[in-house]
């Protein structure tokens, strides 16, 4: 790759990062890759050529950064493998879910509400890592249906699952940053 290589510009994230169409990924070779290019890319690098050069790196440089952070996150790198696989996870149109999933959310919901308002820490620390472990089984299924049995609707409706997750887990922090202060 040139520095500036447009067909590899083109390429999905993780091409461009020249790792595997996988959930499961390594972090640190994700981490260590994304350095590598940038360190590349930089337009501070770049600062002493023409002005269409600096603007080339500039797209460089945040084409990396949107590819990095897409699959960094675990979540985001689900919904671009989906999109990459052809299957829409159907976040804002499909809401449905299983019905014990959802009344587990409400009672954790309530839960925190409860914890809350009572400044209970203990309480709100344990659900904080309990919800750490139910999203950690989560994102193991999730790798399973992507990369293993390739079924993409059941890796669908588990990326839904955990945007709900990931909310709670921001609500119990919250609640957690409320009470201590």
């Amino acid at each position: 790759m040139t520095i500036f290589d447009l067909e590899h510009f083109s390429r999905d994230h993780f091409a461009l990062f020249d790792l595997p169409r996988r959930q499961a990924l390594d972090e640190l070779e994700l981490e260590r890759r994304y350095r590598d290019i940038q360190a590349q890319v930089h337009p501070d690098k770049h600062a002493h050529l023409a002005d269409a050069d600096k603007r080339l790196a500039m797209q460089w440089a945040t084409r990396v950064n949107e590819a990095y952070l897409a699959l960094k996150s675990p979540l985001k790198r689900a919904e671009y493998l989906l999109g990459l696989l052809g299957h829409d996870p159907q976040i804002e149109r499909n809401t449905a879910m299983p019905t014990e999933f959802l009344m587990h959310q409400m009672e954790l919901r309530e839960a925190v509400a409860e914890a809350r308002a009572g400044g209970d820490i203990d309480a709100l620390d344990h659900m904080h890592r309990k919800m750490k472990k139910e999203m950690a089984g989560q994102h193991q299924a999730l790798a399973r249906a992507l990369d293993e049995t390739m079924d993409y609707a059941h890796g669908a409706e588990v990326v839904r699952q955990l945007m709900f997750q990931e909310k709670l887990l921001h609500e119990i922090d919250e609640a957690l940053q409320a009470v201590e202060a």
